[in-house]
Protein backbone atom coordinates (compact mmCIF):
# COMPACT_ATOMS: atom_id res chain seq x y z
CA UNK A 1 0.00 0.00 0.00
CA UNK A 2 1.44 3.70 -1.15
CA UNK A 3 1.43 6.24 1.79
CA UNK A 4 0.03 8.78 0.67
CA UNK A 5 -0.53 12.74 2.10
CA UNK A 6 -3.17 15.27 1.60
CA UNK A 7 -2.30 18.86 2.86
CA UNK A 8 -4.77 21.36 3.44
CA UNK A 9 -6.24 24.49 5.54
CA UNK A 10 -10.17 23.88 5.72
CA UNK A 11 -10.56 26.41 3.24
CA UNK A 12 -13.68 25.57 0.97
CA UNK A 13 -11.07 25.02 -1.71
CA UNK A 14 -9.48 22.56 0.02
CA UNK A 15 -12.58 20.67 1.64
CA UNK A 16 -13.76 20.31 -2.27
CA UNK A 17 -10.67 18.67 -3.11
CA UNK A 18 -9.86 16.65 -0.31
CA UNK A 19 -13.57 15.10 -0.70
CA UNK A 20 -12.86 14.69 -4.77
CA UNK A 21 -9.53 13.46 -5.11
CA UNK A 22 -8.82 11.65 -1.60
CA UNK A 23 -12.18 9.85 -2.52
CA UNK A 24 -11.06 9.14 -5.65
CA UNK A 25 -8.00 7.03 -4.55
CA UNK A 26 -8.39 3.08 -4.66
CA UNK A 27 -8.18 2.16 -0.18
CA UNK A 28 -6.37 -0.64 -1.81
CA UNK A 29 -3.47 0.91 -3.54
CA UNK A 30 -3.46 3.96 -0.95
CA UNK A 31 -3.09 4.76 2.47
CA UNK A 32 -4.13 8.37 2.48
CA UNK A 33 -3.79 10.82 5.67
CA UNK A 34 -5.28 13.73 5.91
CA UNK A 35 -3.17 17.52 7.46
CA UNK A 36 -4.97 19.89 8.36
CA UNK A 37 -2.10 22.84 8.29
CA UNK A 38 -4.40 25.69 10.11
CA UNK A 39 -4.72 23.12 13.01
CA UNK A 40 -1.36 21.32 12.88
CA UNK A 41 0.78 23.80 12.28
CA UNK A 42 3.68 22.10 13.90
CA UNK A 43 3.89 20.13 10.45
CA UNK A 44 4.15 23.06 8.37
CA UNK A 45 8.28 22.30 7.74
CA UNK A 46 6.99 18.75 7.06
CA UNK A 47 4.87 19.84 3.89
CA UNK A 48 7.88 22.29 2.71
CA UNK A 49 10.09 20.01 3.12
CA UNK A 50 7.72 17.57 1.22
CA UNK A 51 7.72 20.53 -1.84
CA UNK A 52 4.14 21.74 -1.01
CA UNK A 53 4.37 25.65 -2.11
CA UNK A 54 0.27 26.04 -1.49
CA UNK A 55 -2.53 24.10 -0.04
CA UNK A 56 -4.48 22.04 -1.00
CA UNK A 57 -1.59 19.56 -1.95
CA UNK A 58 -1.11 16.00 -2.33
CA UNK A 59 1.94 14.10 -2.01
CA UNK A 60 2.28 10.92 -3.98
CA UNK A 61 5.42 9.01 -4.49
CA UNK A 62 7.60 11.57 -2.45
CA UNK A 63 6.09 13.86 -5.50
CA UNK A 64 3.85 17.13 -4.53
CA UNK A 65 0.58 17.90 -6.33
CA UNK A 66 -0.93 21.03 -6.26
CA UNK A 67 -4.47 20.58 -7.01
CA UNK A 68 -5.78 23.99 -6.69
CA UNK A 69 -4.50 27.29 -4.67
CA UNK A 70 -6.67 27.74 -1.34
CA UNK A 71 -3.36 28.95 0.19
CA UNK A 72 0.21 29.85 -0.12
CA UNK A 73 2.66 27.72 2.82
CA UNK A 74 3.67 30.84 4.01
CA UNK A 75 0.34 31.76 4.82
CA UNK A 76 -0.48 29.16 7.17
CA UNK A 77 2.65 30.88 9.57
Amino acid sequence: MQKTVFYHAGCPVCVEAEQQFVGALDPQKYDVEVVHLGEQKHRLSEAEQAGVKSVPALIVDGLPFHINYGASINDLR
